[in-house]
């Protein structure tokens, strides 16, 4: 048996459960119009059982057929907003987020054709813009949302210490709101922002002798 345990050595390391997690990949479609640079939003159908008329990125779940995340945030963006793959650039990843419902989003930052003319699906309700320099000037609101434990009824808990005064711990989502013209940015849309506009801020803060300009 110890020869069976030496050789996990060799193994690649993965995350614990991830096969058992949702996974899924978004979208941030930049465009350019005129002389700046927005950020393209989506508010859902109200008819859609989940999230309805909440304001999101194109995005969805990935697929059999997905031979990488970045093909599904492409895809789902195509089918959302009813463009081409051909209008879609990949720019750059962004950190995975870790859901705390069991799933993984693959975030990703893309560059939707000037020229593109969109035909949104049946999920979308309406599409808009907002600068990205709206962003970079603008603190989100934070509120800490508390996360607790409900075990089931038929939770044995005569078999463990404490019982049903067990002290379980507690943990929060920090849930950021972003108001613009009437639009309300929030949950996992506005946490990708911020996450997004941290990175550009890192970047301005980058000398020019550590990019190597001259």
């Amino acid at each position: 048996m110890l020869d069976k345990v030496m050789a996990l050595k060799n193994r690649k390391v993965n995350i614990l459960g991830y096969d058992e997690m949702t996974k899924a990949a978004v979208l941030i479609p930049l465009r350019q119009e005129e002389d700046e640079l927005v950020i393209l939003f989506e508010k859902r159908a109200l008819h859609l059982k989940r999230q309805p008329g909440d304001i999101c990125f194109p995005g969805g779940r990935l697929e059999p057929g997905d031979q990488h995340p970045s093909q599904a945030a492409v895809r789902e963006t195509c089918e959302e907003l009813g463009v081409s793959p051909e209008d879609v650039q990949i720019l750059a990843p962004l950190d995975v987020f870790v859901t705390h419902y069991n799933g993984f989003i693959y975030p990703y930052v893309g560059l939707i054709n000037r020229e593109a003319e969109f035909s949104p699906n049946e999920e979308v309700e309406e599409i808009f813009t907002i600068p990205l320099s709206f962003f970079m000037h603008t603190e989100p609101e934070r509120f800490d949302v508390t996360l607790t434990v409900e075990p089931p009824d038929d939770f044995p808990f005569h078999r463990i210490v404490g019982g049903r005064n067990y002290g379980w711990r507690k943990g929060y989502i920090p849930e950021y709101f972003y108001s613009y013209e009437g639009y309300d940015i929030w949950g996992l849309t506005a946490r990708i922002l911020v996450h997004f506009v941290q990175l550009l801020k890192r970047q301005e803060q980058i000398s020019p002798l550590e990019t190597g300009a001259k």
